[in-house]
């Protein structure tokens, strides 16, 4: 693919990496007044920020994951809405609703859009797995196209906007599996674990004490976005791109007799990650660079986002759950069969491109 765009104009995009990856230091500085550890969490969450996508955190209660989120907002100086999903929630309720208005001076009527808690640069839908598919497909259209359809009028999303959802895998009753088109939406899953002895002692320590830390403001929401279009800017080598795609490909079974297909893949895999899995692992790894201070994207990039990326568009099989294989073992698999370097006839002239994906 050829560009335009001469040289150049790469120079300035260098001076904004290293301001951001300052700004990142800051960031993580500010959210550990905060948050103890969940330093692994904190990076996936800011890196799905600034590529322009959503993430899922799943960890069970009381491990901050709401803390987490409304700081994370706090400290980029975004808008936050928190929306409790239940199982009497409706699609109004997330969205908005149209009333009737009347005009006192006149007496006509007419209807006006009450905007929902969606309207929000960062909203939380907490424990999103407990209400009815019909309320889940509501988040569908401002997830993908970051507006809301209501009495027929399209209402736009202030921009930056970003849905962090939970879930809590070990309840359940009461609760409704999210469709796989739906997880598709989610750029990363995230999963949330327990705190080291250390900072479990350190967490008890600061909230039984008098003193509540606060996070102070780094950014706001048109540094995020202008960040979000640097992301956008920074070059990806063909080779890495090709990295990334074997990846999503190799996850997929062939469920032929050819045997063209690894039988791991073949045994424990139903259906493998799509090419959305490939766009996020791209742009994943290039808000990775960016925040490392880099304009490049390299291997090692791909392989520190492929877990969040690929971990939930990968549904194992019947007899992966009887053997007790994850999709965390599969993507194990893909790392081990794929190779991190990747040879190319002259690494000094690899071709470069710029990522046109919407």
């Amino acid at each position: 693919m050829t560009s335009d765009k001469p040289t150049p104009h790469i120079e300035p995009d260098h001076e904004a990496v290293e301001k951001l990856s300052v700004a990142s230091e800051q960031i993580s500085r500010e959210l550990g007044r905060v948050i103890v550890g969940q330093a692994s969490v904190v990076e996936d969450l800011l890196l799905a920020m600034l590529a322009g996508g959503h993430a899922l955190l799943v960890g069970v209660p009381g491990l901050a994951k709401t803390l987490m989120v409304r700081t994370l907002a706090d400290t980029l100086g975004l808008s936050f809405s928190r929306i409790q999903f239940t199982p009497d929630l409706m699609p109004a309720d997330i969205t908005g609703t149209e009333v009737i208005q009347e005009d006192r001076g006149t007496g006509n009527r007419d209807f006006r859009f009450l905007a929902g808690p969606v309207f929000a640069n960062v909203v939380l839908a907490d424990e999103i797995n407990r209400t009815p598919p019909k309320t889940q497909a509501a988040l569908l259209e401002a997830m993908e196209e970051h507006q809301v359809t209501a009495g027929g009028r399209r209402h736009p999303l202030a921009e930056p906007f970003f849905v962090l959802a939970t879930q809590n895998p070990i309840e359940q009753e009461g609760t409704y599996t999210l469709p796989e088109a739906q997880l598709d939406r989610f750029m990363f899953q995230v999963m949330v674990d327990y705190p080291g002895e250390d900072e479990e002692f350190e967490i008890i320590r600061r909230t039984t004490s008098d003193a509540t830390p606060r996070a102070t403001t780094v950014l706001d929401h048109e540094d995020v976005v202008a960040l979000q279009q640097l992301v956008r800017q920074i070059p990806v080598a063909d080779h890495v791109v090709r990295y990334a795609i074997n990846l999503c490909r190799l996850s997929r079974p062939t469920r032929n007799a050819s045997g063209s297909s690894e039988d791991f893949v073949d045994r424990y895999v139903q259906w493998g990650a799509g090419p959305r899995a490939g766009q996020s692992l791209v742009l994943g790894a290039k808000a990775r660079a960016v925040l490392g201070g880099r304009s490049f994207v390299s291997i090692e990039d791909i392989r520190a986002v492929v877990y969040p990326v690929l971990r939930h568009r990968i549904i194992t099989s019947f007899e992966a759950e009887a053997d007790r294989v994850v999709p965390d073992d599969v993507v194990d698999w893909l790392l081990n069969q794929t190779p991190a370097e990747t040879p190319i006839d002259n690494p000094a002239v690899a071709q470069i491109f710029r990522s046109n994906d919407q």
